[in-house]
């Protein structure tokens, strides 16, 4: 029988996988795309430091790393439920059931949509869907875009898709309403993105955005900034404008704009529509956690980490028995945090298991310190409130489940 079933082979799962073989455990990792690698295989850019981070490299030397271990991963593989049956979990996939006393649940995020008229048009995608065709499928999106929702993804990605050569001319918000909420707001949005100033391309960006972060003064640059915005490595971002709906018969040909006012009320009278044969729509991501929720764990609802999130400790250890959780369905952060996270839990499944004897506590606290170390260290934060987010659970294991004989 396998010891241990990881579901999703981003870099959570993979990392996680290694940690489990590496000590001994034999392991099997199932994820629905048709190769591993998650999220990492779309993720090109340049770091501060000047080093290119490569998702498709990274995610080539953990595959080959787990090969090596003898890790059996799965691809094109979908899970639809799990049960725990005496003390074996059972595993419910698209090409039979699996069983194994230890299940890794690493399904990382999903993105929230920002529904508008039109958005069912061909040639409307959401940002990570972009990312995804241009740089693991290696098509071009479209030839003249615009990017709906203006946030850290975004930026990210904007960044990736320039380096292919696509045009995208501007950045604009989605219409102020109940589904957008904070992404409909000049000044709501302004804030989330002076926590990423310091990768504004110009150093007079950089300097502005100190000077943003007073509330007086941003209100004051919200009420005279540009209607045709402000340049980020030339496409506009244009805080003041929003978008009312995307046109076009038989796929994209425009969409209409409007003026909005530092509160992100239209101004009447100043709709424009704009050309455009692609349309990105970027609304965040949250953690896709209902495998979780269907093996019956409990769950917690931390902003700060991106939404509801299953209850887990600093092993990535959760309440039910042999069930273990890691990356971002624990909360969105980076692909190198989910990485050590990754790792973490691995370690934490081969102490359970008995394996290690003797130096197994240390090695967990090490990785937990490594978790810490990556996540300072980060380029970028999705949410800068994260640390209170990871303190707000943690906190919630204390009082929960600590006298319950869990780490």
């Amino acid at each position: 029988m396998i010891d241990v079933i990881v579901i999703g082979a981003g870099p959570a799962g993979l990392a996680g996988a290694i940690a489990c073989a590496d000590s001994g455990l034999e392991v099997t990792v199932i994820d629905e795309f048709i190769k591993p690698g998650g999220r990492l295989l779309g993720q090109l850019h340049q770091e501060p430091s000047g080093e290119w981070w490569n998702g498709i490299k990274e995610s080539e030397r953990l595959h080959q790393e787990a090969k090596k271990l003898s890790v059996d991963i799965c691809c094109g593989v979908s899970v639809y439920n799990l049960e725990k049956k005496d003390s074996i979990w059972n595993v419910y996939t698209s090409v039979g059931t699996l069983e194994a006393p230890f299940v890794l649940i690493a399904t990382g995020a999903a993105e929230y949509p920002i529904p508008l008229p039109g958005w069912t048009l061909p040639g409307v995608m959401s940002i990570g869907a972009a990312q995804v065709m241009t740089n693991v499928h290696r098509v071009q999106v479209g030839k003249k875009g615009m990017i709906i929702g203006a946030n850290i993804l975004a930026f990210a990605i904007l960044n990736e898709l320039q380096l292919a050569g696509i045009t995208v001319e501007r950045i604009v918000l989605p219409e102020k309403s109940a589904l957008s909420q904070e992404a409909g707001k000049p000044e709501e949005v302004m804030k989330s993105l002076l926590n990423a100033a310091h990768l504004a391309p110009s150093p007079l960006l950089r300097i502005g955005a100190r000077f943003m972060k007073n509330d007086w003064v941003r209100k004051m640059g919200l009420n005279f900034y540009p209607k045709n915005g402000m340049k980020v490595n030339g496409t506009s971002l244009q805080l003041r404008k929003a978008a009312l709906e995307i046109i076009g018969k038989d796929q994209v040909e425009g969409v209409r704009l409007v003026d909005i006012d530092a509160n992100g009320n239209i101004v009447a009278g100043s709709e424009t529509i704009y050309e455009a044969d692609f349309v990105c729509i970027a609304g965040g991501l949250y953690p896709l956690a209902e495998l979780a929720a269907v093996a019956g764990c409990p769950f917690q609802y931390v902003p700060e980490l991106g939404g509801h999130v299953p209850h887990h400790s600093e092993t990535m250890e959760t309440p039910l028995k042999g069930l273990f959780v890691a990356g971002n369905i624990t909360g969105i952060e980076s692909g190198k945090i989910a990485m050590t996270q990754g790792t973490t839990a691995g370690l934490s499944i081969a102490k359970h298991a008995g394996k290690r004897l003797g130096k197994i506590d240390q090695q967990l606290q090490q990785a937990i310190q490594n978790i810490h170390t990556v996540r300072r260290q980060a380029t970028i934060q999705f949410n800068p409130k994260i640390d209170r987010g990871r303190k707000k659970m943690y906190e919630l294991w204390e009082n929960l489940y600590s006298n319950n004989g869990f780490s």
